[in-house]
């Protein structure tokens, strides 16, 4: 493709993104298609000879849309925000267009410098402890997912905790290694200690409170019983905005707890992290001080497109000796002067993009004041939404919300609350998710798409009143 070709087919590509945000609204926000209908639609074989861009373009109308759901509809309501924005997008082309490969700091200087930089804005513009920053021991990364960042704090404390003969040897010879986070923890934890090699057995989920969060005492308690049993307890991860509820562990106690066992402190933040850019709701990061690590996902509520986790690390040296592996043909003198940062030391894999340039862009096109203003309507617009809630005596919340998740259920039987979600989805005018909590089936109502205004939530309200005269 040459560039003026490539220009004229960009052009057209970027006029259908426009006229896809333009219009999402105006689509079913659940795909409605059956399993397999998809591939169905698709040829059998590759194509022997070249096919027009408006040939895929074409068959993107087609074949992929009635499969898509449309996470950036303004009524999509279910899970957590994935929300992308103009500026992102544009870094993500920009990033695309590039095409570098940011594994060293060699390898494109910018990419690695304006990560640093960048997530050192961040620390100001959450008011994170400044041992965050990069001028000290500390320092910022964009991991894809908290996923992986959750993993690669795992790795760290595994290391760190067995005095890195872990790191070199593997797990043998030495006492059964535990981790603990509380029963709402995201499924990534398990995942991570099974990657990690210490066993999903060992991984201790800790009893929470009537909010969801966890119980700081319930927590010493599950340590003091493993060190009784010959086991060493070496990570605890704390959520900031649990997955199911959005619960606010107490970071101080907890904090207070792992620094007396010498334990490292992992402090999950996905979705939450984001609502401290407005001081208001910084509390939610009370006792943070005592974090090893902690990370947040700007593709989450922060307006940039998934995907980019922000993960910062007390002492980066940790981490950097866990990952980090040299071989020859990455040898390079820049490395050797130990002046730069190389970014493959602090992640999983060796290849990275460069991420950061959409995060660049969002920040600077928002300014901090438009992203607080932002977060603000969310909040507002999730207790406008809860308020409704409280004063219709059909629905109960299940909990606060303490940000822009609202937690709820019809004052009925699991069936009923069922049966009303589906309702609602199959309309194809909005949609919510579910979870349980305390064993009852709970609708879940999340504020913060990006197109969202406080219209789409008044109108999401009086569908799900519909809805719930249509249950009885």
């Amino acid at each position: 493709m040459s560039p003026e070709d490539f220009r004229r087919h960009g052009h057209a590509v970027v006029d259908w993104i426009a006229d896809y945000l333009g219009g999402v609204e105006t689509h079913p926000v659940l795909s409605r298609v059956a399993p397999g209908s998809i591939r169905d639609a698709l040829p059998t074989s590759p194509p022997t000879h070249a096919e027009s861009v408006e040939t895929m373009l074409a068959d993107l109308d087609r074949v992929i849309m009635p499969g898509i759901t449309h996470w950036q509809s303004p009524n999509f309501f279910a899970y957590f925000p994935c929300n992308a924005s103009g500026p992102s997008i544009l870094g993500e082309m920009l990033s695309a267009g590039l095409g570098i490969q940011g594994m060293l700091w060699a390898t494109s200087p910018a990419c690695t410098e304006l990560e640093t930089h960048v997530l050192d804005w961040l620390v100001e513009m959450l008011d994170l402890p400044t041992f965050f920053r990069s001028d000290g021991e500390g320092g910022g990364v964009i991991q894809d997912t908290a996923s992986s960042a959750t993993l690669c704090a795992l790795l760290a404390a595994r290391d760190r905790a067995t005095g890195w003969r872990s790191n070199e040897h593997g797990l043998t010879g030495g006492p059964p290694l535990v981790a603990y986070a509380s029963t709402e923890a995201h499924s990534s934890m398990e995942k991570a200690m099974a990657i990690a090699g210490l066993g999903r057995a060992n991984l201790r989920l800790v009893e929470v409170d009537e909010r969801f969060a966890m119980r700081p005492q319930a927590l010493a308690e599950r340590i003091a019983a493993d060190r009784a049993d010959g086991r060493l307890p070496i990570f605890c991860c704390a959520n900031i905005g649990s997955t199911s509820s959005t619960a606010i562990d107490p970071l101080g106690p907890i904090g207070e707890v792992c620094r007396r066992e010498g334990m490292w402190l992992h402090v999950d933040a996905a979705m939450c992290g984001t609502a401290a850019l407005c001081p208001e709701f910084r509390w939610i990061h009370k006792g943070i001080e005592h974090a090893d690590s902690y990370c947040f996902n700007p593709h989450k509520w922060m307006f940039v497109n998934f995907d980019c986790d922000c993960f910062w690390v007390r002492n980066r040296a940790d981490l950097v000796r866990t990952l980090s592996v040299l071989p020859e043909y990455l040898r390079n003198e820049a490395t050797a002067s130990g002046k730069v940062v190389d970014y493959r030391d602090w992640q999983i894999p060796l290849g990275r993009r460069f991420r950061a340039l959409k995060l660049w862009m969002t920040i600077r096109h928002y300014g901090v004041a438009g992203l607080q203003r932002a977060i603000r309507d969310h909040v507002s617009w999730a207790r406008w939404f809860a308020d409704r809630v409280r004063d219709d005596d059909r629905f109960e919340l299940v909990v606060e919300p303490p940000a822009s998740l609202v937690c709820f259920r019809l004052r009925s039987s699991d069936d009923a609350n069922e049966r009303m979600l589906a309702a609602l989805n199959a309309t194809g005018e909005l949609m919510l998710s579910h979870t349980r909590l305390e064993g009852r089936y709970t609708l879940r109502f999340s504020v913060g798409a990006t197109l969202a205004t406080k219209g789409h939530v008044e109108r999401a309200w009086r569908a799900i009143e519909s809805a719930a005269t249509g249950i009885g």
